[in-house]
């Protein structure tokens, strides 16, 4: 099926652009369809092209030599992935994957290196983004060390709402356990208490968010830490 060029873009970083760049930049990025779990940089391996999401969301993953593997960050329309290449690196130390389906604008990591060095206001963007990029890892970190189960989930699930638009979440609790690197009875237990609190609805292979307000009441700090602190680079 083929992709249908937006008209304007919905990634915030393009949006955010001076028309005459917008216009320059376009003709250069490819819309491409985001599969759910499709893999588009492996951890240590070369970072063929960058992704700038306008819907869906990719997950950021640290894969351990114990065959473990740890979320790290994750990124909507607000950003973009393959941001190494801003400071010269042409290798990805993470795995980045869908983790949830929609639509990208991609653009080649050579054309991209070029579109740098001749526009500042693109770079400006990006490292701004970087910094917010940053500051939800950090923030992450702390979450993962301190913060209950139940607490993160509703974290998480929040952010990936902010995300996708929906309140349907097209999510299975063997993929939440891996983003929260928990087991998955763990994740059953706790989706049932914000079941039977009346925050979400789980059925097989999809949470919806039935009371947003409760959900914000249930997370941890962490989540408005991060918007907070996103709010100041826009």
């Amino acid at each position: 099926m083929p992709v249908i060029r937006p008209v304007a873009p919905r990634n915030q970083i393009l949006a955010a652009l001076p028309p005459e760049v917008i216009a320059s930049l376009l003709p250069l990025l490819t819309p491409v369809r985001l599969e759910m779990r499709q893999i588009v940089y492996q951890q240590g391996r070369i970072i063929d092209a960058v992704y700038f999401p306008e819907a869906g969301m990719f997950s950021m993953v640290i894969n351990l030599t114990d065959g473990m593997q740890a979320e790290v960050g994750i990124v909507g329309r607000e950003g973009m992935v393959g941001l190494p290449l801003l400071a010269g690196a042409t290798t990805s130390f993470v795995e980045t994957m869908v983790q949830l389906p929609g639509l990208a604008l991609r653009m080649g990591a050579r054309e991209f290196e070029v579109q740098l060095q001749r526009h500042a206001t693109l770079r400006s963007g990006l490292v701004r983004f970087s910094e917010v990029l940053q500051s939800q890892v950090m923030q992450t970190a702390a979450c993962n060390g301190r913060h209950d189960l139940e607490a993160r989930l509703a974290r998480w699930l929040l952010m990936a709402q902010d995300r996708f638009d929906s309140d349907e979440l097209p999510l299975t609790h063997d993929l939440l356990s891996l983003m929260l690197g928990v087991h998955r009875p763990s994740i059953t237990i706790i989706a049932g208490i914000l079941q039977r609190a009346g925050l979400i609805r789980y059925r097989s292979g999809q949470i919806t968010i039935l009371d947003r307000i409760g959900l914000e009441a249930a997370a941890c700090e962490c989540y408005g830490a991060v918007v907070r602190r996103a709010a100041k680079f826009r």
